[in-house]
């Protein structure tokens, strides 16, 4: 059967295969401990919950607008208000289902047929495919451990061209938990705001979570005109352990709004209604759940990468937010274990890892960082403990 040939540069996500393969080991009995997925360990806040419940009792079960609700886009434009004072109106809001689902229309909406977009690496696995299947070019410009994973003005600068349309900004990141601090974010703001026709993309999913006092700062808060050219997506599933629910949204200019919703309507139409509701008392309701994911990340944070460092010939940077560790492993690349072949790259690392200590661990490669491995520690201490023994002890295994 032929298939479309816009899919031939696309690969599957390497996080959901690694967590698709712990999977199904563990469903052949094999104790597998897994550090692969990107999603809280905790369940949704009960207050949330509850007002799906209702939500059901009520019969909010048809379809909404196309954008979302009035209720939960009028939730947003509050939460973007008291977040970053952003003063967005109801119609510059479009709920989606989810914060991949907002990316993926930001960018259909907005490409066309050879438009570039800076993408600064280590990346999100998703950005330079979703930007392909809208028919752009994603530009790579490599962050580095020793800046905290955060690309460099003068570098961005050097990869702009006439055909550059976006430049992608995810502060806290996946998959290095790095975050571009206020001098960083004004030096890319000199950069970027004079440049026609540009926008940033600024993916904020991982803003809540924060450590060491770190204080996130929104790039379109710095000038008029990066308001006026920063496209805000956000969405539930880290900050509230939402990700089953599929929610996420985008803030920005109307234009592009409208465009959305147009794509969107031809597509998937509305987000699902009972979600919705929900969505508006996580927006509205208690926050203390909120800071008590973060504050319980953060001592997972502490102890998996103290215990990472530890490892001999591993190097570990200090997220400042999100909830991963994001090691340099690159040492044990072409050691071998005994009577076996060299291991010659971080994928192949991970295999072993899957197959002799049974940690499932994602490689860097998949993220544009080779010689790296990704950590999740949106897992049990007892699983971080565990885990790090098992890791320790096959690493050393290695020749």
């Amino acid at each position: 059967m032929k298939i479309a040939s816009r899919l031939a540069d696309i690969k599957p996500s390497i996080t959901l295969a690694v967590t698709a393969r712990a999977a199904r080991m563990r469903a052949e009995g094999v104790d597998v401990i897994g550090f692969g997925a990107g999603e809280p360990d905790f369940d949704t806040p009960v207050h949330i919950k509850d007002a799906a419940k209702r939500a059901l009792d009520a019969g909010m079960t048809k379809y909404t607008e196309v954008a979302g609700t009035l209720q939960l886009r009028k939730a947003i434009v509050k939460e973007m208000e008291r977040a970053h004072g952003l003063a967005f109106g109801a119609d510059q809001v479009i709920v989606s289902a989810g914060a991949k689902h907002s990316l993926y229309n930001v960018f259909h909406a907005m490409l066309d047929e050879g438009d570039e977009v800076i993408v600064p690496s280590p990346y999100w696995v998703s950005y330079p495919d979703i930007v392909k299947l809208a028919g752009g070019r994603p530009v790579i410009v490599e962050g580095r451990a020793e800046n905290g994973f955060c690309v460099s003005a003068d570098d961005v600068r050097r990869a702009l061209t006439p055909r550059t349309r976006a430049f992608i900004l995810c502060s806290p990141s996946n998959p290095t938990g790095g975050a571009y601090d206020l001098e960083q974010l004004h030096a890319l703001r000199e950069v970027l705001e004079d440049v026609e026709d540009l926008l940033v993309v600024s993916d904020d999913i991982y803003r809540r979570l924060v450590y060491g006092g770190f204080e996130v700062h929104e790039i379109a808060t710095l000038s008029r005109a990066m308001a006026e050219r920063t496209v805000v997506v956000d969405g539930f599933s880290k900050t509230y352990a939402m990700t089953g629910w599929r929610l996420g949204y985008t803030c920005g200019p109307r234009t592009l709004i409208g465009a959305m919703a147009t794509l969107q309507g031809q597509s998937t139409s509305n987000a699902t209604s009972i979600a919705q509701a929900a969505a508006v008392a996580a927006l509205e309701g208690p926050q203390e759940c909120v800071e008590e994911m973060r504050v319980e990340f953060d001592r997972r944070r502490g102890v998996m990468v103290g215990r990472l460092r530890a490892i001999p010939g591993v190097s570990c940077f200090d997220p400042r937010g999100a909830f991963y560790a994001f090691p340099d492993v690159s040492t044990y690349l072409g050691r071998a274990p005994r009577g076996g072949v060299p291991i010659e790259d971080d994928v192949a690392l991970c295999d072993y890892l899957l197959d002799v200590g049974r940690v499932a661990v994602v490689p860097g490669s998949g993220f544009g960082a080779p010689g790296f491995v990704r950590l999740s520690y949106a897992t049990s201490m007892e699983n971080i403990t565990r885990g790090l023994d098992r890791l320790g002890e096959a690493l050393a295994a290695l020749g």
